[in-house]
């Protein structure tokens, strides 16, 4: 039988260690991470135990009505797992999960994948499980990736964009004003959407801190005023797009698209993929047209971020 045992601090180091070498996780994962917004969510994170008490898993989760989430805070989760997990084994860990949660009087199961781009090696072994145990797919929300390998084609409309951008003198740099750019942020999602965005800037600052290497700020400037920027996110294989986001002025001079030009060509080339994340809305089913045509319009196609749901 595989021991399941509920996360707490003792357990910190042995799960973020577990996550650096995982075939599956990412930084999101590291408890530092996680725990930036532990107020908001009631952790109940779980890891696996072999039965010669090997850790082979780990399940960022949180609790709420009953309900087990992996992870409401976060983009995608499920079970992180290592190089030596097979088949055999995550249908016989998805069994003592189930009897785990259902002596914890849990009634349900929300379960994020974690999309096929941010393996480090084929990782599908828990959507077998989930198929098994009757899972339902309950959203599923489109992101829009470039696979690096393949020639970027951009669209006309994006080229004369980075076109404009250039002639009017905008350059791009690496920038630590995340102060002027989260202030880009709020008033631009305050004013479209009426709402907060999902990071304040003590919280983007505080991960930054802690994640220096996994987390960039790029900004498209003119005379020291800058007019657009660029959280990117360092995961694994793939350079991920977290914010992007422009002044009125910058949307008029293209600021936005020079970023995405010079980022999609010149950075981290060694990552395979580069994620523009998702364009959809209401348990993903709105697709937002703008923003996924503006996505496209850079060369990028579907990714799908799936959520299971499983009745116990």
């Amino acid at each position: 039988m595989i021991k399941v045992v509920k996360y707490e601090n003792t357990y910190k180091s042995l799960w973020d260690e577990f996550i650096k070498n995982s075939k599956n996780g990412t930084f999101l994962f590291h408890r530092d991470y996680m725990e930036y917004h532990s107020d908001r969510f009631t952790d109940s994170s779980l890891l696996f135990f072999s039965e010669d008490d090997k850790l082979i898993g780990v399940l960022p989760a949180n609790i709420r009505d009953n309900t087990l989430y992996s992870h409401a805070g976060l983009t995608y989760g499920g079970i992180i797992s290592n190089n030596k997990m097979t088949t055999p084994v995550m249908l016989d860990l998805f069994e003592s999960l189930k009897e785990y949660l259902k002596s914890n009087e849990i009634k349900k199961f929300r379960y994020k994948a974690v999309p096929h781009i941010y393996h480090n090696i084929p990782a599908n072994e828990d959507l077998y499980a989930l198929f098994v145990n009757d899972a339902r797919l309950v959203r599923r929300d489109v992101a829009s990736t470039i696979d690096r390998r393949e020639k970027i084609k951009l669209s006309d409309q994006r080229r004369k964009a980075i076109n404009k951008a250039i002639r009017n003198g905008l350059e791009v740099r690496e920038s630590n004003d995340l102060a002027t750019f989260m202030d880009i942020v709020k008033n631009l999602v305050t004013t479209k959407y009426g709402v907060n965005p999902t990071h304040t800037y003590g919280e983007m600052q505080l991960l930054r801190n802690k994640f220096p290497e996994n987390i960039k700020l790029f900004s498209a400037f003119k005379d020291g005023f800058m007019y657009a920027g660029l959280i990117m996110y360092l995961c694994g294989n793939v350079v991920h797009a977290q914010y992007g986001m422009s002044t009125d002025e910058g949307k008029k001079i293209g600021a936005l698209d020079i970023i995405y030009g010079s980022v999609l060509y010149d950075y981290c080339p060694e990552k395979r993929y580069f994620d523009f994340g998702t364009s959809t809305e209401q348990e993903g089913r709105y697709l937002n047209l703008g923003l996924i045509n503006q996505k496209e319009s850079f060369g990028a196609r579907a990714t799908v971020y799936d959520t299971y749901e499983v009745n116990l």
